[in-house]
């Protein structure tokens, strides 16, 4: 077998047949705003 793909299945694959997902970030980043309410409260 070769390492290449094949690729006359690629050319002949439909994008369409794919399904619609929704993106959700697991673990979002704090903002500004959070980041600084701890600095504070890590100061005290």
């Amino acid at each position: 077998m070769s390492d290449k793909p094949d690729m006359a299945e690629i050319e002949k694959f439909g994008k369409l047949k794919l399904k619609k997902t929704e993106m959700q970030v697991k673990n979002p980043q704090p903002s500004k705003e959070t980041i600084e309410q701890e600095k504070q409260a890590g100061k005290l």
